[in-house]
């Protein structure tokens, strides 16, 4: 039997908070995912629609080489059937500019079978995207 939604993505932010690699936390995101985070795209790479788990992937890689997480506070995980959203608050700096980014996030996932087949995130994105000019 797989693990319930929010058993899956209390993993995902374990392994995200324990620095695994992009890989390793993506390994929890299903192939077939549908991934999105809105936002500047010519600004910001990272964010847009991601294509599956290498897609995800490549989220956490390009977070990883141009961010450097300096909080990220989860103040709430909310669960009902297989819809998981986390509420909270980060701040990065971004390597390329020395600025830093501040925000609340929402992260909003679907998980069937222990995979993650959804994923939103929303953030002042318009503070991102200044912050890495």
């Amino acid at each position: 039997m797989p693990p319930s939604p929010q058993a899956t993505i209390e993993e995902l932010l374990r392994r995200m908070g324990a620095g695994d690699p992009p890989e390793r936390i993506a390994a929890l995101v299903s192939d077939d995912v549908d991934w999105y985070v809105a936002g500047a795209v010519d600004r910001v790479p990272w964010i847009g629609r991601k294509s599956g788990r290498a897609g995800a992937a490549d989220f956490y890689r390009q977070i990883g080489e141009r961010l450097i997480s300096e909080k990220v506070e989860v103040s709430d995980i909310l669960a009902k059937g297989d819809r998981v959203v986390v509420l909270g608050a980060l701040a990065s700096r971004v390597r390329a500019t020395g600025k830093r980014i501040e925000t609340e996030f929402v992260f909003d996932f679907t998980v069937e079978a222990g995979e993650i087949v959804r994923f939103r995130m929303f953030e002042d994105s318009h503070a991102v995207a200044q912050a890495v000019v």
